[in-house]
């Protein structure tokens, strides 16, 4: 096996401008198929990481997102004695209302604004219940004042100043008093302020949601049948973290859908031009197969080597494609939201997985492109084969 790839390497760096076309083709298709999968993982690595797996968050019941959820102030009050019990132990609250709005915001570079989430939050605690969120610069918004927080994606793709600068809307001026840094995550893409002021300016009289930090995770199962079961309740209740998962998971899978579609649609040039390389390999080397079966090589041998350099082929057109892609990590970029029809920031990932995949579908590729001309060198005859000159 191993004389049969250094035999196939040969052969191919023998015919290096060829391999080199052919492979570059092969390349392309790899690097669009990785780049699908980077998307999608990139997009819901982000907010599967948003959620935590020991916050519990209680949204109306048959509401698809925050966005879509409304909770009374009373039924907020009754959510906060029920979850007493399993959160906090410290003396500290644990629960946050929250609020969530949409506004518009100029990008930079576009005359049109894009959806920006802007987060109504409880001072005391909802930086408390998620601690993976940093103020990577300034500080806290102050209680019952016009001041907000934004994230850093916020910050560096639309048109707003820095600290101590103002942003309209809510029919206020609100000024930036802190960064957000949530590492990666969703809520790098958001605006947090404080919620009862932001209730106001929006003429919003209802929350969006609560949110409760677990003292020990392993009770939500009787925390969550607890509230279900409270007539006085019309909320549902789910893992912060099961939530976020949920919530990319629509549009993941459409990006992966739609994109290996259309890789799909490519690789028949990539297969048909392999397929190509290989029959031209293997007229070129007619006397040369007719020599190897006039010294015993068995038919067999014959379709296995011509395999084998049709797979090392398509290998070294997916090592291409995955260089290429490699790069795209180091790149943020954005998309709507489906589920909140706002601005969402993330970056290309590149996983071990993502690259076993790309480089079996190039391996596939060289696999279709060549079985053909593997199988018509196999058939030729020892004689027909020593005639041609």
């Amino acid at each position: 096996m191993f004389k049969l790839a250094i035999y196939s390497a040969r052969n191919l760096w023998l015919r290096r401008m060829t391999t080199a076309l052919t492979a570059g083709g092969m390349g392309l298709v790899v690097f669009v198929f990785a780049t699908v999968l980077m998307l999608a993982e990139g997009l819901e690595r982000t907010l599967v990481t948003t959620g935590s797996n020991e916050n519990v968050l209680f949204i109306r019941r048959s509401a698809e997102a925050e966005m879509q959820s409304v909770i009374p102030r009373d039924q907020a009050a009754i959510i906060e004695d029920v979850a007493a019990a399993p959160v906090g132990g410290d003396g500290r609250s644990h629960v946050a209302r929250e609020l969530v709005v949409l506004i518009g915001l100029k990008k930079k570079g576009l005359e049109s604004p894009a959806n920006v989430l802007v987060r109504g939050v409880t001072p005391s605690t909802s930086l408390t219940i998620r601690p993976q969120i940093k103020i990577l610069a300034g500080r806290m918004f102050s209680p019952g004042t016009e001041e907000v927080l934004v994230g850093r994606n916020i910050l560096k793709r639309f048109s707003i100043g820095g600290l101590g600068d103002q942003i309209s809307f809510g029919a206020r001026s609100w000024t930036i008093v802190g960064v957000l840094d949530a590492g990666g995550t969703g809520f790098d893409s958001e605006i947090w302020g404080d919620v009862d002021l932001l209730m106001t300016s929006f003429r919003r009289p209802v929350y969006s949601s609560v949110i409760a930090r677990l003292r020990d995770p392993s009770r939500f199962a009787s925390l969550r049948e607890r509230v279900l079961e409270d007539p006085r309740l019309t909320v549902d209740v789910w893992r912060e973290s099961e939530y976020y998962a949920a919530q990319s998971r629509l549009m993941a899978n459409f990006v992966r859908v739609l994109g290996i579609t259309l890789t799909f649609i490519f690789s028949l040039g990539a297969v048909i031009g392999s397929m190509v390389t290989m029959y031209a390999a293997v007229a070129s080397r007619v006397s040369e197969i007719g020599t190897l079966r006039a010294l015993g090589f068995m038919k067999r041998t014959i379709l296995a080597t011509f395999m084998a350099e049709s797979m090392l082929l398509g290998f070294l057109g997916g090592c291409l494609g995955l260089g290429a892609a490699s790069f795209l990590d180091r790149f943020t970029i954005s998309t709507m939201n489906w589920q909140t029809f706002s601005e969402l920031a993330f970056r290309f990932s590149l996983n071990r997985n993502i690259i076993v995949d790309a480089l079996i579908f190039a391996i596939g590729m060289g696999l279709a492109g060549g079985f053909f001309p593997a199988v018509r060198a196999a058939r030729l005859g020892i004689v027909e084969a020593l005639r041609v000159k």
